[in-house]
């Protein structure tokens, strides 16, 4: 339970020009950082960067072979998007095999992202946290690491998905980051319309695959009703 973390305005987050989401996989996005999104593309504007197709979650599916679900998981997130009020132009699908991220050179990977960062004239880039436990999750917190050390004027934020909801002492493990939230009431309608668009990841959404990935209802609830987190990292 957050106690004592500082809660500041979503503004102080997005500041007056457009921020830069990475996503490990499509609905990481909507998860840690749905409401901030909604906040940026109603001001300054916003990019998610997509780094995997998603096509790992229900590997006995017959009906959604890889190819195919990673087609469905590359709409959901572009219905995700339009949800939180961006379109196909805000979003960069890099396609990489999910669960393979560490296969790939870092430095490559840290160069595409610099590009689009580029051409979005972000000041403000939001990964996930290494915290997270999930192998994809950590090796784009290292590749935001590297971005950083390119742009010295960029600030980087962390936001925990996995280690959020299951880490024993989730507190403990990252008060030394000084974390705060940002309350995102007024979006919470449309984060869970834009969780909703990820059906392929909910309960049913993948209906041959029994042991598939699906969102637990109480995980869903968790990322739609309470504040978002996030921290500054530093490289």
């Amino acid at each position: 339970m957050i106690r004592d973390w500082p809660t500041v305005p979503l503004s102080s987050l997005t500041g007056d020009a457009p921020i830069t989401v990475l996503a490990p996989h499509p609905d990481d996005e909507t998860l840690g950082c749905g409401g901030l999104l909604a906040h940026a593309f109603a001001h300054h504007g916003a990019h998610v960067i997509c780094l995997t197709d998603g096509s790992a979650s229900h590997p006995a599916s017959v009906k959604w072979t890889p190819l195919l679900l990673a087609k469905r998981r590359r709409r959901e997130l572009e219905r995700a998007i339009a949800t939180l009020g961006g379109d196909t132009s805000d979003i960069s699908w890099l396609g990489l095999q999910d669960g393979q991220l560490y296969t790939f050179p870092l430095q490559e990977l840290a160069a595409r992202i610099c590009e689009v960062i580029d051409r979005s004239r972000s000041k403000t880039l939001f990964a996930p946290a290494m915290e997270d436990h999930h192998a994809d999750h950590q090796v784009t917190a290292r590749i935001a690491l590297l971005i950083a050390q390119e742009y010295p004027d960029l600030t980087l934020y962390s936001y925990p998905i996995w280690s959020r909801w299951d880490a024993p002492d989730f507190d403990g493990m990252i008060r030394r980051h000084r974390p705060f939230s940002v309350d995102c009431a007024r979006y919470r309608n449309a984060k869970r319309a834009a969780i909703a668009s990820h059906a392929s990841q909910l309960h049913g959404g993948v209906d041959d695959d029994p042991d598939g990935f699906a969102m637990k209802p109480a995980f869903v609830e968790k990322f739609v009703t309470e504040n978002e987190i996030f921290w500054r990292t530093r490289s």
